[in-house]
């Protein structure tokens, strides 16, 4: 400040002509020396910059003891937080608020998963929507009962390397693995998660069915009746199933049936079901969808009785024949039914047509006779 007003002095008291050659300088160090006590005494201490935080955190080497002694890192890698989506967007301090000032405080954890409980809930100051519909969710739900197992958001997110969840799509099903192994071993098996596993973008993965913050309770009976509508997503879609040679009445042969007739009597009428009815599920496996032609497939002739057993207790081996399938009928699959469909599509309105004719006939009469 002393050398700027030294040079202010020594530019004031120069020649006339000296001074009218520089005007804007004059007028920028004037101004300058006006305000630099007033900035001086208004600018806060400036907060840690990455730079700084990586001068420590940046040494593999870092680590501290938490309080039950189990060990915790405090490395971070400079170069996988710089690919990940945070990175040269957030200083470490928009996350880690109270740790802004250098050399920082010591907040001591019972354990590594009190740790992450602690600072979850930072995320909602940029997600807020995504937290909002995470109180909807059933881990939410779990964790607030108490249950400290269930996943937040850096379980599934991670913390400094955070990724784009859905690059690649395989990584969903990764993620969900960590505490649902057995589920995705199984989807993993099916023909959906072998499809996936070589690169088909159109295959649901676990997101897709379960969504991702506002997961409901698959156990539920509204999650069950509302799996048809859940499949047909996908299967009702006619661009996409044309890709795959597969037919799109499924949902509507469903819907027609007594099965899917009861689903939607249910849904209608909001009530809780003493019973389930079958939906796609039921017949064609969660996780573990095969093909519907393959040897073990539940859907198939040589297995329907047993599947249906599982609801139908001591059901014949004729038992299946009841039910025509994914078929609409036809001369070529369950002529009779179509037969009995096509006659009751022409007799019905024939007898309704007649009764109306005869009642207009009868008021034609009574107006005449009158």
């Amino acid at each position: 400040m002393l050398s700027l007003r030294k040079r202010l002095r020594s530019q004031t008291l120069g020649p006339a002509s000296k001074m009218v050659g520089r005007p804007l300088q004059f007028f920028a160090l004037f101004f300058l020396a006006i305000l630099a006590p007033a900035r001086s005494s208004a600018i806060a201490p400036a907060p840690a910059s990455n730079g700084l935080c990586l001068a420590c955190h940046g040494n593999p080497a870092a680590a501290t003891k938490l309080a039950n002694g189990e060990p915790l890192s405090l490395f971070v890698d400079p170069k996988a937080f710089a690919r990940s989506v945070h990175g040269g967007k957030l200083a470490c301090a928009d996350c880690h608020v109270d740790m802004a000032r250098v050399p920082h405080g010591v907040r001591q954890f019972k354990s590594r998963r009190a740790m992450s409980l602690a600072y979850y809930e930072l995320c909602k100051r940029c997600h807020f929507a995504q937290y909002a519909r995470l109180l909807d969710g059933v881990h939410y739900a779990l964790l607030a009962k108490g249950d400290d197992r269930a996943p937040t958001c850096v379980d599934c997110h991670g913390s400094h390397g955070i990724g784009r969840p859905d690059q690649p799509r395989t990584r969903i099903s990764a993620t969900c693995a960590r505490c649902h192994a057995a589920v995705v071993a199984a989807y993993r098996r099916s023909v959906h998660g072998e499809a996936l596993a070589s690169g088909n973008p159109d295959v649901p993965v676990c997101t897709d069915c379960h969504r991702a913050h506002d997961n409901a309770n698959p156990l539920s009976a509204a999650w069950h009746l509302s799996i048809d509508r859940l499949c047909a997503r996908c299967h009702a879609n006619r661009a996409l199933m044309a890709k795959y040679g597969i037919s799109t009445q499924v949902l509507t042969t469903y819907l027609n049936d007594f099965h899917g007739m009861t689903a939607s009597l249910y849904r209608s009428e909001k009530v809780r079901p003493a019973m389930f009815t079958a939906t796609c599920t039921d017949c064609h496996g969660a996780h573990d969808i095969g093909r519907v032609g393959a040897p073990g497939s539940p859907a198939i002739k040589a297995n329907l009785r047993k599947t249906c057993a599982r609801c139908h207790r001591g059901a014949s081996a004729n038992f299946p024949s009841a039910w025509i399938g994914h078929y609409e009928p036809s001369l070529s699959h369950a002529p009779l039914v179509y037969l009995v469909k096509l006659f009751y599509l022409i007799f019905i309105p024939f007898v309704i047509g007649g009764l109306v004719i005869q009642i207009l006939l009868h008021l034609w009469r009574a107006v005449v006779n009158r």
